[in-house]
């Protein structure tokens, strides 16, 4: 019986998705549930299993964007596995490494016979270079061909050589990716739709980072995971967003909406490009819970694994170019969302303190967002509430209670 594997649908207003990569080949037999290809959408990649066992037939090929519904592949599930498939598969590669040693001589009995490639040196000119290797290396023909000649050597030698290293000029054209062109949109369709500004604050990492050389080891002792910065800033922004309401709202027409919960986009890495997994209702997430949520989002984005519904409904967004080097940049909005706050990397800077000047551990923060919807006293009263919750984090991020009972629980 043949069975026609149809798209599904990622998630709701997709249309269309790109295929990026078969896992196998037409014709091979393959199981139940197994993963035989990846495809992009404009937010994700995603995979796509046999919904049967038996040997399958391609009907698209890798970078053809498809309509959902459409048949991509069928499997003959009346075919039989074949034991000596994978031995078959072997074999190939075999004959090319053996046949490798035979192309290579076949070329140098070209070159013997007259048939120069290029920087191939003549007798007279090989010999001199044996000689002289130091003074010839990198030497640049001027013959026929590319040809080294006896004077190119005894323009090297005399100090007047042609010799470069290999200069490319080549240009690898690749086409975008689903994904990546619908960043693009995004991005451009931000700048364009929106009244983004940037306002910047710095903050002293030396009272986190106290705490967290403290409490590391009973804490990952206590969750299984480590303490990291993430959580710190996670709060910090659930507080500020508490007393800065409009930080936490979104544009929807000729309406504002002001959300009662903190659903907080988390942006990582990943293969296929920058990922803002989300974070539900944060503000009520203690330090383990954030921690350990980040680890489990990190991993599934870096492999590929992220569900849309782990990447849609965010109401606001934390970006770490710090992680990657970057002393100060603007983050974009992550539309609709109105803002976004931007993490760099700890630098250790002499400031002032009670007139006298010391070093510590600083950190440059950025808050980018809508002016339509943030005014200017907001968006700098939400920062300075973030770097007084970073820089004063028992006061600020305990409430009142005790510290190590709410980082550790105990």
């Amino acid at each position: 019986m043949i069975i026609e594997m149809k798209l599904p649908s990622p998630g709701e207003s997709i249309t269309e998705v790109e295929i990026a990569q078969w896992l196998v080949s037409d014709g091979e037999y393959v199981e139940r549930d197994q993963v035989i290809c990846e495809i992009d959408s404009e937010k994700a990649t995603l995979e796509l299993a046999a919904e049967e066992s038996g040997a399958i037939k391609i009907l698209a090929e890798e970078g053809d964007t498809i309509e959902v519904g459409k048949v991509v592949c069928s499997i003959d599930t009346d075919a039989k596995p074949d034991p000596k498939a994978k031995v078959a598969k072997e074999k190939p590669s075999t004959a090319k490494v053996e046949a490798a040693p035979e192309k290579i001589i076949e070329v140098e009995k070209k070159k013997d016979n007259g048939t120069y490639s290029e920087n191939h040196p003549s007798p007279a000119a090989k010999k001199m270079i044996d000689e002289n290797p130091d003074k010839t290396a990198g030497l640049v023909g001027s013959g026929k061909g590319g040809r080294i000649t006896k004077e190119d050597v005894l323009a090297a030698l005399a100090g007047g050589t042609k010799i470069a290293a290999p200069i490319s000029r080549n240009v690898d054209r690749q086409k975008m990716s689903m994904l990546r062109k619908k960043l693009a949109q995004r991005l451009v369709s931000v700048k364009n739709q929106t009244a983004m500004l940037t306002t910047f604050n710095e903050a002293d990492m030396s009272g986190i980072m106290d705490m967290r050389k403290k409490y590391k080891t009973k804490f990952e002792e206590s969750h299984g995971v480590k303490l990291g910065f993430m959580s710190f800033f996670t709060k910090a922004v659930t507080e500020a967003l508490k007393k800065f309401p409009a930080v936490n709202a979104m544009i929807d027409g000729d309406e504002l909406l002001y959300h009662s919960y903190m659903d907080v986009g988390i942006a990582v890495s990943s293969p296929k490009g920058l990922m803002v997994p989300i974070l539900r209702n944060a503000e009520a997430m203690r330090f383990a819970d954030i921690e350990s949520n980040i680890s489990l989002l990190a991993k599934k984005a870096r492999d590929g694994k992220l569900s849309m519904d782990e990447m849609t409904g965010g109401t606001f967004t934390i970006t770490n170019g710090g992680i990657f080097g970057s002393m100060m940049s603007t983050p974009i909005l992550n539309p609709p969302q109105s803002a976004i706050l931007g993490m760099h990397n700890i630098v250790e800077r002499p400031i002032a303190i009670d007139g006298k000047v010391v070093v510590r551990p600083m950190m440059y923060l950025a808050l980018s967002y809508d002016h339509r919807v943030i005014d200017g006293r907001e968006s700098v009263g939400f920062l300075v509430k973030v770097k007084e919750c970073i820089e004063n984090p028992i006061a600020l991020l305990t409430e009142g209670h005790d510290l190590a009972e709410l980082l550790l629980d105990l």
